[in-house]
Formats: structure tokens, sequence, C-alpha cells
């Protein structure tokens, strides 16, 4: 049974919360502060009931660009919050600790980057993340634990898998609506339709597997690279440009695309015309004109209007990829047509990571029943698969 913040006893309470607020930076700071408002709501209650908030939370990869300090993730949650949000510069050590234990009821602490210390750059099981050097010092000071880091929960991290190993643990508001749409999707309306894209093409044709063995998709519309992986496999010749683009991300996405051909075709839908770049603009190619010395980039109106027709009729329609490279103006068309079809179904859900970089670019923030905060966690829990920190909470 997985406890969540209305059953934690919170007044006075130090509660340590690890949050998924790991963002875009540029010069100025946060170029984009999606992830850091979306714990809003689970911090705010936390204060709002007394307890004393110690933050745990990372920015970036060792030896990324944006691997930083988090002073001014800080900062942004001090100005989005009623509550005062201070920044502390270390994380388990006994100052932090000391600051922890001395935090006012009401008010929160941000511990610095847990990925500081390599031991949050690891995989463990949960037993032997209890015995971590962070989990191990920093329980002490802490009451109970709180995961609201639905977007980092797919890792066996120590500040994901450990602290429910010391304390008792719930799920934060975040992880509780995810788990409430992702994790019952089976209950959601009929006829459901996956729009999968995006460069993540294994991930993407792994879920395709799931939901059309689990019968939980009726079709399955395939865009971007996804798209692209499943013409090669039916023997179209896109042209080696295309066929290179999709070799480099996985040598074994063609194959995996012929196999799922083979056993559900009636239910997997492929692009009938691409975008292409030609003297700097936007040439649309039907299937018959191809191959093509330029990489596809996005699907054609002819694939748009198909898949109109079949989102209309969708009871639930579920979105994970953009379409083509949304970044560039010549060919964000095929996401931004899909995206508006998808919103208007009686329920629509989208999936994190590049699906909601894309909504935000596109300005589609509107129509939609839930936009997860999730990118790989919300592809493994639409796959059928638990998450090592959904898990974890499972007291």
């Amino acid at each position: 049974m997985i406890r969540m913040l209305d059953d934690l006893d919170a007044e006075g309470a130090a509660v340590g919360v690890r949050v998924d607020i790991n963002s875009p930076l540029d010069d100025d700071g946060i170029a984009d502060d999606a992830r850091v408002r979306a714990h809003v709501d689970t911090i705010a209650e936390l204060c709002e009931r007394g307890a004393r908030v110690a933050l745990l939370a990372h920015q970036g990869r060792p030896g990324d660009d944006d691997f930083s300090d988090l002073r001014p993730h800080a900062e942004r949650l001090d100005e989005l919050l009623a509550a005062p949000v201070e920044h502390c510069d270390s994380t388990f050590s006994s100052d932090a600790r000391d600051r922890v234990e001395r935090l006012a009821p009401g008010s929160a602490l941000l511990l610095e980057n847990t990925r500081f210390y390599s031991e949050e750059y690891m995989s463990f099981d949960a037993e032997d993340a209890a015995d971590t050097y962070l989990v191990e010092k920093l329980s002490v000071a802490l009451d109970a634990y709180v995961n609201d880091a639905f977007a980092t929960s797919h890792r066996r991290q120590p500040s994901i898998v450990g602290f429910p190993q010391r304390l008792p643990a719930y799920a934060g508001r975040v992880m509780e609506r995810e788990i409430n749409v992702l994790g019952n999707i089976a209950e959601s309306p009929e006829p459901r339709v996956y729009v999968l894209g995006g460069a993540k093409v294994d991930d993407s044709i792994g879920v395709a597997r799931s939901v059309l063995e689990r019968g939980l998709a009726d079709s399955v519309l395939t865009t971007g690279l996804v798209g692209n992986a499943f013409l090669l496999a039916d023997g179209v010749s896109l042209g080696a440009a295309s066929a290179a683009i999709v070799n480099e991300r996985s040598h074994r996405a063609v194959k995996a695309a012929g196999d799922l051909l083979d056993e559900f075709s009636h239910r997997i839908h492929m692009p009938r015309d691409v975008a292409v770049e030609h003297d700097d603009e936007r040439l649309e190619l039907d299937l018959g004109e191809l191959p093509t010395g330029q990489p596809a980039m996005d699907i054609g109106v002819r694939t748009v209007s198909a898949y109109a027709e079949i989102l209309e009729d969708a009871g639930t329609a579920i979105l994970n990829g953009p379409a083509g490279v949304f970044e560039d103006d010549r060919f964000d068309t095929g996401t931004l047509e899909l995206y508006k079809c998808a919103s208007r179904a009686h329920k629509s859900i989208v999936g994190g990571g590049d699906t909601a970089s894309a909504l935000r670019k596109l300005g589609i923030l509107e129509g939609f029943d839930h936009v997860s905060t999730g990118g790989g966690a919300a592809l493994q829990m639409l796959a059928g698969e638990s998450l090592a920190g959904v898990e974890s909470l499972d007291q």
C-alpha cells in the first residue's frame, strides 16, 4: 500500500522531499521553470501544514554543461512559494543536518545537488541504497520521506529508493497524480490511440509492443524517427540520410519494428508522406517520390489528415514524442496539428520530456487532461513496467 500526503502527520515533522527540478539553464539561471512549478503544490501544502521541509534534488549530470549547484532553484522556489525557501551548500554534512533540525515549521531548505556525490549517480538495490552515506547520514535528521520526483523514479538512486527503507515514506502530489493516471491506463475510455514519435526509438517501440500485446492500444500512430523506423521495416526506401539517423539511434529498431508489423500490422499506422528541407524551404514528398537525399524532418499533410481521422474517434489519446524537428519552425506542422487533434479526445494524456517541451514551445497549453512530468519514467509506466521509486513507496 502506498501512503499519500493525506496520511502524513506533518505538523512539526522534519520531512525530506525528493523533487525533480532538473531544468534547462542559461546565463541568467533557470531557462524553463516548468519542473520547478510542478512541485509547488506539494511543498506549499507541507509548509501550510507546519512541516519542516528538507528538499532533495539534482541538476544535470557530471561533466555536462548544466551540472551545477541548486542556488538558482532555491531562489525560484522562494519566489513561487509563500513560505520561505533557503539554500544549503551541502547535502548530508553535519551542517546540513543542523540546518534541517533548526528549520522553523512552515519553512523549507533546498539541500545541495545530490549528484555532487558519486553514490547518487550509481544504481542500488533498495537495501544497499539505505546504507549509503547520503541516506544513513541525512535520515537521522528526518521524521518522514516524501517522493514527489516521478520523473526520476525509474532510477535506483539512493535518494529515490534508499530513504523509504529507513523512514515512513509517502507519495507527493505530483507522484500521486502520475500513478493515478499512468498506472490506470487500462481504465481509460476506449478506443485508445497511442501517438509514438520522438528520438527514443527503442523505448517507443517497446511501448508499442507492450500496449499492443496487452490490448491497451486500439491504434498506434507512428511519427518522427519511430515512424521512419517502421517505414524502413515495411520496405520503404526513405533515403540514406534518414536511414542513417535511425540506425545511429538504434541498430535494432528496424528489425523490432518489422517484428511488430508482422504481428500487429492492422493496428499500426505509418506516415504517408514526409517533409524535407529543399532550398531552405519545407518540401513534402509522398512515399512514391522517395528516396531522397535529405533526411525526413516531419510528417506531411496527408499523414496529418489520416491520423486526425483516427484521433477524432479516440476515447483516449496518449502522446509520447514529437512528430518531427519541432524546434525548427519549418518542421513543427506535424507536431502542432497532431497535438491539437489529440487535445480534443475525450481524455488526452501527454508523456513528459520532449513531448511536454513541444507543448510549451508551440503554445499548446490547454485541452490536455494530464501532462506527465517524466520522460523515461512515463514511457516505462506506459509500457506496463513498474518504477523502482514507486515500488519503494509500497510499504
